[in-house]
């Protein structure tokens, strides 16, 4: 059974304070359950198992008359000591804001305690102190709210000190725990105080049971602590209770509350020897000397220790000198190129340093921390034999990472000790914390350490930084890499280089003023004008006949975002276009492929050109974008325009389908069309883009279940349909299902056309609403007449169908005259028996529609409403969080509107995460202030001063409204405005 750590996901059922029985003044009455009737001691078990209902009801009332007076009691010590110590608890709310060396951007809760009233220190674990950048506050037991930022966070084990201003605190006499490490027993009653499990407070008691616990393992890629011994006892802590005091009776803090098993009721302790030493050189304004020499040691007893060839007469010699001793440190890790290396080995046992004997972790970081930069002799015994040599103590703090390069949307540090030490490889490199961006590679997992850029080597953060330096914009160049835990298979890939979209800066700690200060790296070298360059396509065989020249037509599609919009769940998208215009460089892609228009976006023609795009067109409802590229750089490439052809296809035509399969590799096979129905894609309870009101053509092939995306062509080499993947909703796995459907060319033509007649911006028109089909049998009972029923069978042989309003969009015209539930009988006059009919109203301003509505048959005029090809054009950042116009998903699913400000993402770690600003709220008020626009919102919220807090009003996806206070981080998260511009670099503007 593992240790696992204790986070707020892992909550537990709190146990109740156990009633103390520790009654000054001898034993009584009230203390001798005996004399309680059977009722009594019921009504006294529902009390203490915290049930909430009455103890005593009117049959009781007699048997309480007969009870027996108890003598008033007098409280408890450990209630005094209590009611003192719970003043110097504090909550501690925080975000770690960027990924960095082995945490991640996280929100969470914990504890703390005050160690240093008048200097306003504050003692917590070091995986709450964080690592990387910290932002925080402490709310103390009165409820008065104060910053905190981190002073110190020790290179190794799981402490930290916090700083806040004492002045701040206005309503309580600040008090603080005494650090008593010397006090620490086995067998010791203790109290754990603090915020367990997100509640303000919570006190739970234990008994220490060992003293020399070997540190606990919390998992792979994470922090875990080492070289020190570990306090162990049983009072079931959970999530939030970390950093939390281990009090005794009189009040002194005796360990500090570190982790936990989430199985069992076994919490884990820091002692606090190291601990008092670090606040003592903090209070003196010194920096904490911290030596090591890079490596591990374990406690093993005796009997594990002659094992591995411990001399008898040595534990003769130690057992005299220390009888209470039952163990011995062992060398457990030995980093390469370390200050041991080459001389301490796996197994070795410690015996002495300096010639004073070891057996405890304590006296061992003693004389490391003292001898920073000395040489120390250390003596061994290794297989039996008694091994002396000199090695030099180096600084901790010198390989413990406080900078860090962000970086086309990733963040990298140099290797640090923990990780080092995790996976036994040296101390150095440069390692990947946020794998996102141009750096999220390829490979079974992450944890990733950069070997070389563009051929040329990555010792090193600065060597990083100025390889970096010398690469231009969206230059594609290789990356060496491998994983931390597999030093032996070298991997690379192909990267873009990104420098348009996001910063390239130094992030460095600074411990005066608790913020992590950005150093901007200068300004991207312009990318390289790109030439033309003629490639050629495989060769399919002649027994594809016609088809096989279709392949020229395919094209495969990278789309990268740098920001998750519309609700879309992934940032890096690869397929397959289709192109349809190689003289004005048009292709059509699916839209689970590029689903806005922020982004970079390149196609591979021919597996061998590389080449960027622009997004043209969005089609707001149906499944398919068009993009464009420059046909200049293709030189002499054949590739082909897709021929259209002029027939419908129907149920039952056979078709060759040519596509790029998952591997993406190319699939060419004939097969059947086994059905042309309108579907319904269910929708995802986070809007998102889903295709409506269009007609799917599935196929007779389980192979075509694996093809994003390709061409459907008849016997002569004439293209009838496209093959797409289409977005779908999450599973119950979290997973995101996808469908893979056929449209017809007649679909995207009405597109195609006005864009090869040059209109810049096609604008379609519509009635906003969604349909589904109707069989007559429904209708029949609908009310639908015989004569219409007719009507239906004449215009479609077919299949028989009609249409119903499912749903309108909020806030459109349509939704002033269709509701939900009516059937379309005609649009125009023209009986509507399949789906494509409905793209009449593409170039109407009304329309004439015959409608059935509770059996009552009526002609209505809806006005159409124009409808962009451009998605989502502009994006505010505010506070952490992407705030956008609702999109058409939101539009679909909602049937209110309360403000055009709607929430898409939020970044973790930042105050909209830490506050409750949740994707998919509109905001509608800021300080009590209506807004409704983007621009209301920027006014409202642009002079707001750092760490104040901002009240927000919002409205959940539901219409209930929250009340919300956001506090400014704006050294993090400055207020951005991005708007779409045609004339940027990137296609977007930016303006902090």
């Amino acid at each position: 059974m593992s240790d696992t750590p204790l986070s707020p996901e892992k909550v537990s059922s709190l146990p109740l304070l156990p009633k103390d029985r520790n009654f000054e003044g001898g034993d009584s009455p009230a203390s001798t359950p005996s004399t309680y009737p059977a009722k009594r001691r019921k009504m006294e078990s529902s009390f203490r198992q915290g049930e909430e209902e009455d103890a005593l009801s009117a049959d009781d009332a007699v048997m309480t008359d007969a009870l027996p007076i108890i003598p008033e009691l007098k409280p408890s010590k450990w209630q005094g000591t209590i009611n003192n110590v719970v003043k110097a608890i504090v909550s501690i709310r925080f975000s770690q804001v960027a990924a960095f060396d082995t945490e991640g951007p996280e929100t969470s809760e914990a504890s703390g305690f005050i160690v240093d009233a008048k200097n306003g220190i504050i003692l917590t674990n070091r995986h709450v102190a964080c690592a990387g950048p910290f932002v925080g506050e402490a709310i103390c037991h009165d409820h008065e709210e104060v910053d905190v930022y981190p002073i110190y966070r020790d290179p190794v084990h799981d402490f930290g000190f916090l700083k806040f201003n004492p002045e701040k605190i206005k309503y309580m006499p600040l008090s603080q725990v005494e650090l008593r490490p010397e006090l620490a027993k086995v067998g010791l009653d203790i109290r754990v105080v603090g915020n367990d499990a997100g509640e303000k407070l919570s006190i739970l008691a234990g008994s220490i049971s060992r003293l020399d616990r070997n540190t606990p393992e919390y998992g792979d890629l994470t922090y875990n602590d080492f070289n020190t011994f570990y306090l162990q006892a049983a009072s079931s802590t959970s999530g939030g209770s970390s950093g939390s005091p281990v009090i005794d009776i009189d009040g002194n803090a005796v360990a500090l509350q570190a982790g936990g098993h989430t199985k069992a009721a076994t919490d884990f302790f820091l002692p606090l020897d190291r601990i008092k030493r670090a606040l003592g050189f903090i209070q003196r304004g010194e920096v904490v000397p911290r030596g090591d020499i890079q490596t591990q040691f374990t406690y093993r007893p005796f009997d594990e220790a002659r094992r591995l060839g411990l001399r008898p007469e040595t534990e003769e010699k130690l057992r005299k000198l220390y009888p209470d001793e039952i163990g011995l440190l062992v060398a457990e890790t030995v980093l390469p190129d370390g200050p041991a290396h080459k001389k301490l080995e796996e197994g070795d046992i410690l015996l002495t340093i300096n010639g004073e004997y070891i057996t405890k972790f304590v006296p061992f970081e003693s004389m490391l921390d003292s001898n920073v930069g000395n040489q120390v002799s250390i003596c061994v015994e290794r297989g039996g034999k008694p091994i002396e040599m000199t090695v030099k103590v180096g600084d901790l703090h010198a390989i413990t990472p406080d900078r860090y390069v962000e970086i086309g949307g990733s963040k990298l540090n140099e290797v640090s000790y923990q990780l080092a030490r995790a996976y036994c490889i040296p101390c150095k490199g440069v390692y990947v914390a946020e794998p996102s961006g141009m750096f999220r590679l390829d490979g079974p997992d992450n944890g990733w350490i950069i070997k070389s850029v563009d051929d040329k080597e990555t010792p090193n953060l600065d060597t990083f930084i100025q390889v970096m330096k010398t690469i231009p914009d969206r230059a594609r160049v290789p990356v060496v890499y491998y994983s931390i835990a597999d030093t032996h298979t070298i991997l690379v890939a192909v990267v873009q280089v990104e420098r348009h979209w996001s910063s390239f800066r130094l992030a460095v700690r600074n411990d005066n003023t608790g913020l992590w200060d950005f150093t901007d790296l200068g300004e991207a070298l312009p990318p390289k004008p790109l030439k033309p360059s003629t490639k050629h396509f495989i060769q399919l065989d002649d027994s594809l006949g016609p088809a096989k020249n279709l392949i020229r037509c395919l094209v495969k599609v990278n789309f990268y975002m740098p920001c998750r919009l519309d609700g879309f769940p992934r940032s890096r998208k690869q397929g397959t276009g289709v192109i349809v215009d190689k003289e004005k460089g048009l292709v059509i892609v699916s839209r689970s492929i590029v689903p806005t228009s922020m982004g970079d976006l390149t196609l591979n023609v021919a597996d061998s050109l590389v080449i960027p795009a622009k997004v043209l067109f969005l089609h707001p409802t149906h499944n398919f974008a068009v993009v464009q590229y420059d046909p200049k750089l293709l030189g002499q490439t054949d590739v082909l325009s897709a021929p259209f052809s002029d027939k419908t296809l129907s149920q039952g035509h056979k078709v060759t389908l040519v596509a790029h399969n998952h591997n993406q590799r190319p699939v060419c096979l004939n097969t059947v069309v086994t059905d042309v129905t309108c579907v319904t894609i269910p929708h995802n309870g986070t809007p998102r883009f889903r295709s409506i009101n269009m007609d799917a053509i599935t196929l007779d092939t389980p192979l075509a279940l694996q093809c994003s995306s390709g061409i459907l062509a008849d016997a002569d080499g004439l293209v009838q349909g496209l093959w797409m993947n289409f977005l779908g909703e999450r599973n119950m796995n979290g997973h995101d299902n996808e469908y893979h459907l056929g449209i017809h060319i007649s679909t995207v033509r009405t597109v195609l056309d006005r864009l090869r007649n040059g209109e810049e911006h096609v604008a379609l028109r519509s009635i906003n609403a969604e349909l589904m089909p109707v069989q007559m049998a429904q209708a029949a009972a609908m009310g639908l007449s015989d004569e219409w029923i007719s009507k239906v069978e004449q215009a479609n042989p077919s299949k028989h169908q009609l249409f119903m309003i499912r749903r309108t969009e909020a806030a459109s015209e349509s939704a002033k005259v269709l509701k939900e539930l009516d059937l379309v009988l005609s649009v125009n006059g023209k009986v509507i028996t399949r789906m494509y009919e409905m793209d009449v109203q593409y170039d109407l301003e009304e329309i004439e529609m015959t409608i059935l509505r509770a059996k009552k048959e009526m002609v209505v005029k809806v006005k159409t409403s124009p409808v962009s090809g451009d998605g989502t054009s502009r994006v505010i950042f505010w506070a952490g969080a992407a705030l956008h116009e609702p999109h058409k998903a939101v539009l679909q699913q909602s049937k209110t509107l309360p403000s055009q400000i709607y929430i898409s993402a939020r970044s973790k770690g930042s105050p909209a995460y830490m506050y409750g600003l949740v994707p998919t709220m509109w905001i509608t008020h800021i300080n009590s202030k209506k807004v409704v626009t983007l621009d209301d919102l920027i006014a409202a919220v642009k002079d707001a001063e750092d760490n104040t807090y901002v009240r927000v009003r919002c409205v959940s996806f539901d219409n209930v409204p929250i009340m919300l206070s956001v506090k400014m981080v704006n050294h993090y998260f400055p207020l951005v405005d991005m708007v779409k511009d045609p004339n940027a670099e990137c296609g977007w503007s930016k303006r902090e």
